[in-house]
C-alpha cells in the first residue's frame, strides 16, 4: 500500500509529486510511505513509521538540478531538468551503487553543473560555516540552529585562526536572499555544514567540506572538526563516482511517474 502523507498547503510540491509517485511506485503488498521534507505533521509520521518498522521514504529538492523558485510559493521552470531526491529510511541518500554514469552525463548536457574542478590549491582565506534549517538541525542534531552554530564555531577555534564567515539559507528578507554562495565560497579553506546541501555547492566550486555523517557529501568528506586544516580531499576517480551514484538517487517528476524511478531506487537498494 503506497502511503503518501499530505501536506494542507495547496501550493506545496507535493501536490504534483504524490500523483507521479502514486502512479509509477510499485505496490508491493506493505505499507510504503512517502514523506515531503519534514513539515507539518512529517516528524511525527516518520518516528511512527520507526516505531512500526514500516518502509518510508523522504522526498525532497534534488542534489544536482535546476533550481526551482521556492518563495512565495514554489515553481518548477522546467520539468524536464527539475529532479527530486528520493532516500530511504532518511533525509539524505546514505548508500547507494555508482551509476554507469549514463545519468550524469543527461545532467551535463542540460545545461546542469555537475563537473568536479578539482581542489583550490591556492591561497585559501577563511571557514564558510552553513547550517541547515532549524527544523533540520533540530531532528539531527537535537539543538536549535543558533546553538548548534555556537557549538561548532567554539569547536573551530580549537583548530583553527581562521575567520570564520557565518551564511544561513537564503530566504525573503535576511542578507543572504538573492546572493550566490559562490561568492562566499571563494577563497573558502572549508565549508562546514550538518546537512545542508552547500556541501555539494562547496565540492563543485573546489572547496572541501566537513558534514554531518548522514549529509549526502560525507562518502568525501571529513567529520572531524580537528582536521579542519587538512580536509579530506578525495581525487577525481572518487569524486565523480560520488557525483555518479547521486544522479541515480533523484528523479524529475515525469521519471517518477513512469516507474524509472522505482525501477532504479530498488537497484539503488539491494
Amino acid at each position: 500500500m503506497i502511503i503518501t502523507h499530505k501536506i494542507g498547503w495547496q501550493k506545496c510540491l507535493s501536490h504534483q509529486i504524490w500523483p507521479a509517485i502514486e502512479k509509477g511506485w510499485k505496490d508491493e503488498g506493505r505499507p510504503v510511505h512517502f514523506f515531503w521534507g519534514l513539515a507539518g505533521n512529517n516528524l511525527t509520521g516518520i518516528r511512527e513509521c520507526i516505531d512500526k518498522n514500516e518502509d518510508w521514504y523522504y522526498v525532497d529538492v534534488g542534489y544536482l538540478t535546476q533550481q526551482i523558485t521556492r518563495y512565495p510559493e514554489p515553481i518548477i521552470h522546467d520539468y524536464d531538468k527539475t529532479y527530486f531526491r528520493i532516500c530511504k529510511g532518511n533525509i539524505h541518500t546514505i548508500r547507494g551503487k555508482v551509476g554507469p554514469g549514463v545519468r550524469l552525463q543527461k545532467l551535463e548536457s542540460q545545461g546542469i553543473d555537475v563537473e568536479f574542478k578539482g581542489w583550490n590549491t591556492g591561497e585559501t582565506r577563511h571557514i564558510l560555516l552553513c547550517p541547515s534549517s532549524q527544523m533540520v538541525t533540530y531532528h539531527i542534531n537535537g539543538l536549535s540552529q543558533e546553538e548548534w552554530v555556537y557549538n561548532v564555531s567554539q569547536e573551530i577555534k580549537k583548530y583553527t585562526d581562521r575567520p570564520i564567515v557565518f551564511r544561513n539559507k537564503p530566504r525573503p528578507n535576511n542578507e543572504w536572499w538573492q546572493t550566490d554562495i559562490k561568492t562566499d565560497l571563494k577563497n573558502a579553506h572549508c565549508l562546514v555544514t550538518n546537512m545542508s546541501l552547500s556541501a555539494i555547492d562547496a565540492i563543485l566550486n573546489q572547496v572541501p567540506a566537513i558534514t554531518h555523517q548522514r549529509n549526502i557529501a560525507s562518502f568525501i568528506t571529513t567529520r572531524d572538526i580537528s582536521k579542519i586544516e587538512k580536509p579530506m580531499r578525495p581525487g577525481h576517480k572518487t569524486v565523480n563516482e560520488w557525483l555518479k551514484m547521486i544522479a541515480e538517487n533523484q528523479f524529475t517528476i515525469g521519471e517518477i511517474e513512469d516507474g524509472t524511478a522505482y525501477k532504479i531506487m530498488k537497484e539503488q537498494l539491494v
